[in-house]
């Protein structure tokens, strides 16, 4: 008996040594804390004066929902470089470059999307045509196929979604860009910004199936359609194959509270309790100080982490990012007047 208590009491122990702290997510005692571990990258203030409703709300992902059908097809044909930069690769392509932001809505999900979406509508028709696909379109207009709007949905749905209803164009917030750019405002993150206070409330935008004023041609002709949606395994190679030939692809993460505060190097989880699902575009891979990583978009605009953009550990499906990526490839035949 008392045998069995000590070893259980040992087991309990060895389980503590190895969990992760946990800090309140908005602390400098977690900023501290990671930048003393010596870790692969470095913590600093990206959230100033918000509510955690907020940040929470911004992790809109519902991980582990309906797949969409696997890419067949093997990587070991292609010989891949160590570095990849998707921006660097396709530079006739701005939305490459572009950071956008979801604001008070956990709208993650669409934007990934409709970002990678609009990469690859350029990227496959060579650069003749660019177009931001739009995220409002998406977030308001899928329903409950997608999940639930700012409350969170799935990206392959929102694949599943462009291949069936196609998408129209849209911009950022208060840009006038395209058919339907996005509505809900950016707001601020850190201190004596002029934005509005970013909260975690506000309902989900209503589906408007019309172009904002003066802008033409209709809703129904701006529509652009994906050809095929899918799943990429969870297989470093095949992904990296993927964005490779095809351009940038969604991915989500698992996100812990330490993330929210990554200013730069190569992400791991160091500590910090789970707050949610979270997705992101994924734009090439490198390798940092003999660590491999992913290079990834946010949509939290350009004061968090290094210029929007982050690295992460690639190849051990770090926070579940090799888990969830999606993918497809846009109809061209629709663009074929135009070059």
């Amino acid at each position: 008996m008392w045998w069995s208590l000590v070893h259980l009491s040992c087991l309990l122990a060895l389980a503590s040594a190895h969990s992760k702290p946990s800090f309140h997510p908005l602390s400098d005692d977690l900023i501290n804390y990671i930048n003393k571990q010596n870790s692969t990258w470095r913590a600093g203030r990206n959230f100033y004066n918000v509510d955690m409703s907020y940040v929470k709300r911004l992790c809109g992902t519902k991980l582990g929902g309906p797949k969409l059908p696997e890419k067949v097809g093997f990587a070991e044909d292609i010989d891949l470089p160590e570095e990849f930069d998707a921006r660097e690769q396709w530079s006739k392509c701005p939305t490459i470059k572009e950071i956008r932001d979801q604001g008070s809505c956990g709208s993650c999900w669409a934007f990934g999307a409709a970002e990678a979406m609009s990469d690859r509508i350029c990227i496959h028709t060579k650069g003749q045509v660019n177009v931001e696909v739009s995220a409002q379109d998406l977030l308001t207009c899928c329903g409950m196929q997608c999940g639930d709007g700012c409350n969170g949905g799935y990206p392959s749905a929102a694949w599943s979604f462009w291949v069936s209803k196609g998408l129209v164009s849209g911009g950022l917030y208060n840009s006038h860009i395209g058919c339907l750019p996005y509505t809900i405002p950016p707001c601020e993150h850190h201190v004596n910004g002029s934005r509005p206070q970013c909260t975690g409330e506000g309902e989900t935008p209503k589906c408007v199936k019309s172009c904002e004023d003066g802008y033409s041609p209709s809703y129904k002709e701006d529509k652009h359609y994906g050809y095929t949606s899918y799943s990429v395994s969870n297989n470093e190679k095949k992904i990296m194959k993927e964005i490779y030939e095809n351009g940038p692809v969604e991915g989500a993460l698992t996100v812990y509270g330490d993330f929210l505060t990554y200013k730069s190097g190569v992400y791991k989880h160091e500590a910090g309790d789970m707050l949610g699902g979270h997705a992101i575009r994924i734009l090439g891979w490198g390798v940092e100080n003999g660590v491999p990583y992913w290079l990834a978009a946010n949509s939290w605009n350009l004061d968090w982490g290094d210029n929007g953009l982050f690295k992460i550990l690639r190849g051990e499906d770090h926070c579940g990012i090799e888990s969830e990526i999606v993918a497809g490839i846009p109809r061209t035949d629709m663009y074929w007047g135009r070059f």
